[in-house]
């Protein structure tokens, strides 16, 4: 009997693949093929995901077969989309740009400055503090006790940065002269 020494099917799957970053193309929209830069702001699940397309409008953008389980999308990634000449509310996702991409299309003036990519998207939770401290009558004098701290507690931080400098030099100074005056007295002796 044959040994098996690559393993079975598990092994094909796992197959450590090179990581060609470097060596890929930098793939440009065509307009003649209506190809346009999206990105994505919400994924919906089942390869659907809703792009905001750089014309303006927001779609609603499926990924393409071969990249499904291949090429992982989340929200916040710059992709090229190709459009659909019979519905303009869906997209097909074609390609993702890397971030190394991404500064080189905006090198090349290909996309807008302030495309910001895979930070603070519109998919993370927003905070439900509104901004409103909402006061009855009697607690008005515990914020301002409170405010006081931590005014305090800010202006003593900041000094105590300060404090603390002054004190490492000091102790600094101190083992300097120890050292100086033990120096001195074995030299003596």
């Amino acid at each position: 009997m044959v040994i098996n020494k690559k393993g079975g099917n598990k092994a094909k799957k796992h197959k450590k693949v090179a990581n060609n970053e470097e060596d890929r193309k930098l793939v440009f929209k065509d307009e003649q093929q209506f190809q346009e830069y999206a990105q994505i702001t919400k994924v919906l699940g089942s390869g659907r995901f809703e792009v905001q397309c750089f014309d303006g409008k927001t779609r609603l953008s499926i990924i393409r077969g071969n990249m499904r389980k291949k090429v992982w999308v989340k929200s916040g990634d710059l992709i090229l989309v190709s459009l659909r000449e019979y519905e303009d509310a869906k997209c097909d996702i074609i390609y993702l740009y890397k971030p190394k991409e991404v500064n080189k299309l905006k090198n090349l003036k290909e996309i807008p400055e302030n495309v910001k990519v895979n930070e603070d998207m519109v998919d993370k939770e927003e905070s439900k503090d509104i901004g409103f401290d909402f006061v009855e009558e009697g607690e008005e004098d515990d914020f301002e006790e409170l405010r006081k701290k931590e005014d305090f507690k800010k202006d003593f931080e900041l000094n105590f940065e300060s404090i603390w400098s002054l004190n490492l030099k000091l102790l600094f100074l101190v083992i300097i002269i120890i050292y100086s005056v033990f120096s001195l007295l074995l030299k003596h002796e």
